[in-house]
């Protein structure tokens, strides 16, 4: 009699363990689903187009360089040292039927500056409620290599490169995650981050010095003497950084780029 109740007492212990063990691995596997979710950081947690509420883009170029939205061949007079935000608005009409201040930003990512996905790997098309896209047309009068720059030009007073926020803290932290992409045919894209932290993705960034020091790593692309070429800039919010989570929504984003021209030493042509 004493054997069989040691068997059954025996029984419902290992029993009793085994539902321990299953309740165990059910926690350990929900501990783990949490940690999972709560690492991740970066993108904005709710499916809307929260992105960047007002963008205020200003272009302007220095010596020896000129800019416009469209090709005009080596006639110098077509084009312009500034590209405004209603030049912009009329590559957007004409060709995307928008205009800057109905464009959204909602994270995207991308590891060759080109081709912008969101979080489920979908391809995003420009100013569609993702990232701004438009094309301008860059000449120089001699040959150069162009950089973004943080140093003012004799043009106007503060114009340097800049990327910059209105809204209050933590939403101001939208400079940190913005990227500003420059593609052109010969020489491919080049990608710059302001505040440039860690690396987040696999696309090279450079970020720029205020005073400015030029360098083979800070070059967009190269011009030939009077010859236009085609420019591709692209603005977006990184979704991988980890910067860009829900307290960047609606933000206000203004981004300044200028330009300057060097020769194969990186020195300013003046």
């Amino acid at each position: 009699m004493g054997l069989f109740k040691k068997a059954v007492d025996r029984a419902v212990s290992d029993k009793a363990t085994q539902k321990r063990r299953k309740r165990m691995i059910v926690f350990i596997a929900i501990i783990t689903m949490l940690s999972m979710v709560t690492s991740t950081v970066a993108w904005f947690s709710v499916n809307t187009f929260a992105g960047v509420d007002t963008l205020d883009v200003h272009i302007s170029v220095s010596a020896q360089l000129k800019v416009s939205m469209e090709d005009h061949g080596t006639n110098l007079d077509q084009y312009v040292k500034i590209i405004t935000n209603d030049m912009i608005d009329g590559y957007l009409g004409s060709k995307y039927n928008t205009k800057l201040a109905d464009i959204k930003l909602d994270p995207v990512t991308t590891n060759n500056g080109t081709t912008l996905t969101n979080r489920r790997g979908t391809t995003r098309e420009p100013n569609k409620n993702s990232y701004l896209e438009f094309e301008c047309y860059f000449i120089a009068t001699e040959d150069m290599w162009v950089h973004l720059t943080t140093e003012h030009s004799d043009l106007e007073g503060d114009n340097g490169t800049k990327v910059t926020s209105s809204s209050p803290s933590p939403r101001s932290e939208v400079v940190q995650c913005t990227r500003v992409g420059f593609t052109t045919e010969t020489n491919g894209t080049t990608t710059y981050e302001p505040n440039k932290g860690g690396a987040v993705t696999s696309l090279p960034t450079f970020d720029i010095s205020d005073p400015m020091n030029y360098s083979d790593s800070s070059r967009l692309f190269h011009l030939d003497e009077m010859s236009p070429k085609k420019v591709t800039i692209r603005l977006w919010i990184e979704g991988e950084d980890p910067q860009c989570d829900d307290d960047v929504q609606d933000a206000d984003l203004s981004v300044a780029l200028s330009f300057v021209g060097t020769d194969d030493q990186n020195v300013p042509i003046s």
